[in-house]
């Protein structure tokens, strides 16, 4: 990883590819115009440090007070619509970030209202896309929680969702997509040609943790004592890449399904088994991409307790709560975990975000470092790593 000194070389010697703009959709507001105000900061500091030894950079439209693109996709009575920008993108490197998960936005259809799914938020981002494709120099979609990712491989005779909206973007003129935690990365390769970045929320978990649990505080949290869990198969990798990388103990439950069934869209699962170390007396992460019933993670967490855990913390990148927020309230009351961590990537219920041991991984700084990383055309990975961030964590931490 780059040090200061080095970063600040890379961007000095480093023209922005274009004027930035960024345009936040209506479902992620609060996101992007925190992200906007790091972008902001970091530009300014920028300005104060070097502008006397790289007087070019005042004509790169660095000096400004926000980068966000005003922007609406107003309805018909019919609940047809249309994407506005109201103000010019030409020429500009343009970056659309969109939550396709917020469940609380709606509209009105024949004066009823009409509560928005993933597919109404992904049509209106099309809509923004083509809006701006004629003008902009360069487009790039930033979506958190990647549209239909759930649905990324084919079974049976069903469809290929994921895929369908990647090449759909590509096509439009998108050069870029982003996303954080995909559920399988693979799906790029359903756009070989484009690029497409994946980025993991690893770091940020532990540094809300030791924030809240660390060194200043009666609790600690001790790499000896530590144990990663995988509720189930599909996140054995992310689970692995942490574990290997702060060096400490991984466990894992194996499910057996019931493939001749589908409740809910989902094959049930008919049995459990914990593979894995004792996790007696320890500190038990058990880390997944999404809540969304929550089922596998509740009940790997009632197995640790079982097992005498001394400490449970549920982590995942996105917390959906589809079936709703109580029954985690009331298994929280019930002792089944301790603590809960999820980011802000995507919308999180009022409820959520009340209780005492729900901790908030706040990845705005992160997605604006991205922006501004991308808008000068270097490699992310050469200016935030997060090997060296994970491992730099720890260090300060032993």
């Amino acid at each position: 990883m780059l040090n200061d000194q080095e970063k600040q070389y890379f961007f000095k010697n480093r023209t922005p590819l274009a004027p930035l703009k960024i345009v936040a959709m209506d479902n992620c507001r609060e996101l992007v115009e925190k992200a906007d105000k790091h972008i902001v900061a970091l530009r300014k500091q920028y300005l104060a440090d070097h502008l006397e030894d790289d007087p070019t950079i005042a004509g790169r439209e660095y000096d400004r007070d926000s980068y966000l693109v005003r922007t609406e996709c107003p309805r018909f009575g019919s609940g047809e619509a249309k994407g506005m920008i109201h103000e010019s993108v030409r020429g500009c490197d343009l970056f659309i970030v969109s939550d396709v998960t917020n469940s609380s936005m709606s509209f009105k259809i024949n004066g009823r209202p009409h509560y928005m799914s993933p597919d109404d938020h992904y049509q209106d981002l099309k809509r923004i896309v083509a809006t701006a494709r004629s003008s902009a120099y360069r487009i790039s979609v930033i979506m958190p929680f990647l549209y239909q990712s759930r649905q990324h491989k084919r079974q049976r005779r069903e469809s290929l969702d994921c895929a369908m909206a990647l090449e759909e973007l590509s096509n439009m003129g998108v050069a870029n997509i982003v996303t954080f935690d995909a559920h399988d990365p693979t799906v790029q390769n359903a756009i070989p040609l484009h690029d497409f970045d994946n980025y993991s929320p690893d770091y940020h978990f532990l540094k809300v943790l030791l924030q809240k649990l660390g060194k200043n505080n009666d609790d600690h949290l001790s790499r000896r004592d530590f144990l990663i869990v995988s509720p189930d198969e599909g996140s054995m990798k992310r689970g692995v890449f942490l574990a290997n990388t702060i060096g400490v103990d991984l466990g894992m439950f194996y499910k057996r399904r019931d493939y001749t069934v589908i409740e809910n869209g989902v094959n049930p699962v008919v049995a459990s088994e914990y593979l894995g170390p004792d996790p007696a007396g320890k500190t038990v992460l058990i880390l997944d991409d999404i809540i969304s019933t929550g089922f596998n993670i509740l009940e790997a967490a009632r197995d640790m307790r079982r097992r005498k855990a001394g400490r449970i913390i549920i982590c995942a990148t996105f917390g959906l709560f589809v079936t709703g927020f109580e029954k985690y309230i009331k298994a929280h009351d019930e002792g089944v975990f301790d603590y809960m961590v999820t980011t802000n990537l995507t919308y999180r219920d009022p409820l959520v975000l009340e209780q005492p041991w729900y901790f908030e991984a706040d990845l705005s700084g992160y997605v604006g470092k991205i922006i501004n990383t991308m808008n000068h055309n270097i490699a992310v990975s050469s200016v935030v790593s997060p090997i060296g961030l994970l491992q730099g964590l720890v260090k300060k931490d032993e």
